[in-house]
């Protein structure tokens, strides 16, 4: 199946697989089945064989997966291996928890560059980083060539720093500043993060419970 026909749902389950197998791989489990592997993910046996066949047959009939070649596989399709060059634009509170507790080099980024606006804050370190400032990001984008940034920002700031990036080679974003960067550099993949509407979402659900408790 052509990547770009895989639908965004099958995509943003990946990271879950490859979670689940990981954690799978550290109970000492070598093989398990389509059923065994829904049971623990609460999807249904079918949805995984459905998606994993949109990336070519991995299990065996009668053998179920290989846990630590399907998560290999998995990895592989995620990109885990390229280690994309990445740097965090926004040195505050959010972004250097981000530096400090993201293991960049699992995921398939490897951070290269911290920049901030305040001078204050620039030749701090974090993540064994200094920081920069924002003055010195296009010499750094020549010559590091980064592919990836994170934007610790203000809204306000938002579009005007991803213009600036994509003209500097930026690829990709993984954005916290609550703007969603629009489809204007249709090129770029954009992950937009609100981690307040996840916390609503926990208290919708939390608000059903106790009213129907």
């Amino acid at each position: 199946m052509p990547k770009n026909s895989i639908s965004e749902s099958v995509i943003k389950r990946l990271p879950r697989y490859y979670r689940f197998l990981g954690e799978l791989m550290n109970s000492g489990v070598e093989r398990i089945s389509s059923g065994q592997l829904s049971e623990l993910m609460k999807l249904t046996a079918s949805q995984i064989r459905q998606d994993l066949n949109c990336f070519g047959g991995f299990g065996q009939q009668g053998y179920g997966y290989n846990v630590a070649g399907l998560r290999e596989e998995i990895g592989r399709i995620l990109g885990v291996d390229r280690q994309l060059p990445t740097i965090i634009i926004g040195a505050g509170n959010l972004g250097k928890a981000i530096a400090a507790h993201i293991n960049f080099e699992t995921r398939g980024c490897v951070l290269k560059g911290i920049f901030d606006i305040d001078p204050k804050i620039t030749g701090e370190t974090v993540a064994d980083i200094a920081v920069r400032h924002i003055d010195e990001l296009e010499k750094f984008c020549r010559d590091k060539k980064p592919v990836v940034a994170v934007l610790c920002i203000p809204k306000a700031a938002t579009q005007e720093i991803a213009d600036r990036l994509v003209d500097l080679g930026i690829r990709a974003f993984w954005n916290f500043s609550h703007y969603d960067l629009s489809a204007k550099h249709s090129s770029v993949a954009v992950e937009n993060v609100h981690l307040g509407d996840s916390l609503l979402t926990l208290t919708y659900r939390a608000n059903q419970m106790t009213d129907n408790g």
